[in-house]
């Protein structure tokens, strides 16, 4: 098993990207081992080198030379575009031939989301592909996507939302029959604006879909559904506030119990859900220990072959 790791992406690196793969490394399967791409004169100037080295040398690392840097700054298709040869598209580009079997950033998100899309392509089939976030409760996690790779929505992308959901749901945390919901301002059908009563519509009569209806704000820590459906707007807002809870309270008190869930780190990154690999997609801010779990969750999607799953349904 392959993993490819673009470690000039995010606010911290390369040093929180290299010390993450370090970390990841007495964790991850004997047969796998991580792409370095990046900058070789950088990396080689890090203060992780030396063990970096030895890890070369055992064959767990493999550095790829890549001269240039998609800044976060950078307009995403400007940056696609006029770096070839920087660690972002060098990565996607691997992971389409075939030289690794997943590939993780935390860079420039417009820049990857959008790269994905053109280099890997998009699930044949589907309308929009999505990144979903995983939502905290008492007994485990309930699914919201998307939140933030689509801003404006139709109600067929919402419907595809709905089945990427449910397929990462009953593949990756083995829900036999994902429980999926729209948000929505209200409960009964009808309500809500022009847009989800279409989606309602069209979720009622997708094949295969455990659909339950609407979804209000204060049903999500019920575990009302497995799966919750909303725009890329709605939902970013949503996952930015719950987010917060964890850095509100961590400074005012030790023992966070549940609160402990929202802190983003123990998680990683997201999939990106309806493009053809495994492509994993993490917040700019980053730490080691981000990086660490976003490796281990790539290992884990590439053995539950998600991305075949999701090809054969919309097959």
């Amino acid at each position: 098993m392959k993993i490819g790791i673009d470690v000039m992406g995010g606010d911290y690196a390369p040093q929180a990207s290299l010390k993450g793969c370090l970390n990841a490394v007495s964790k991850i399967d004997s047969d796998t081992s991580i792409f370095l791409f990046g900058n070789q004169q950088v990396i080689k100037n890090s203060e992780h080198y030396q063990e970096i080295q030895k890890n070369l040398d055992l064959g767990k690392f493999q550095l790829v030379n890549c001269p240039e840097v998609i800044e976060m700054h950078e307009h995403p298709s400007e940056g696609i575009k006029s770096k070839p040869n920087s660690s972002m598209v060098m990565g996607l580009k691997a992971h389409k031939m075939g030289h690794i079997d997943a590939f993780i950033s935390a860079g420039n998100t417009g820049a990857m989301l959008i790269g994905s899309v053109i280099i890997n392509g998009k699930i044949q089939g589907l309308s929009r592909p999505t990144i979903g976030a995983l939502y905290p409760l008492m007994d485990g996690f309930s699914f919201i996507c998307d939140v933030g790779a689509n801003m404006d929505c139709k109600p067929e992308h919402l419907r595809d939302f709905a089945v990427l959901g449910s397929i990462y749901m009953k593949t990756v945390f083995h829900i036999e029959n994902p429980r999926v919901a729209l948000l929505n301002v209200g409960e009964e059908k009808g309500k809500g604006n022009q847009q989800v009563k279409e989606a309602y519509d069209l979720l009622e009569n997708t094949h295969g879909l455990n659909f339950i209806g609407n979804a209000e704000g204060r049903d999500l820590n019920k575990h009302f559904a497995d799966v919750y459906i909303c725009d890329g707007f709605v939902g970013n807002i949503l996952l930015k506030f719950g987010e917060s809870f964890y850095d509100l309270f961590k400074k005012m008190k030790s023992d966070l119990g549940i609160l402990q869930k929202f802190n983003f780190e123990a998680y990683g990154g997201t999939p990106f859900l309806g493009i053809n690999g495994n492509v994993i997609i993490g917040h700019g801010i980053s730490s080691e220990f981000a990086f660490e779990n976003m490796i281990l969750k790539a290992q884990d999607l590439i053995k539950t072959q998600l991305v075949q799953k999701i090809q054969s349904y919309f097959a």
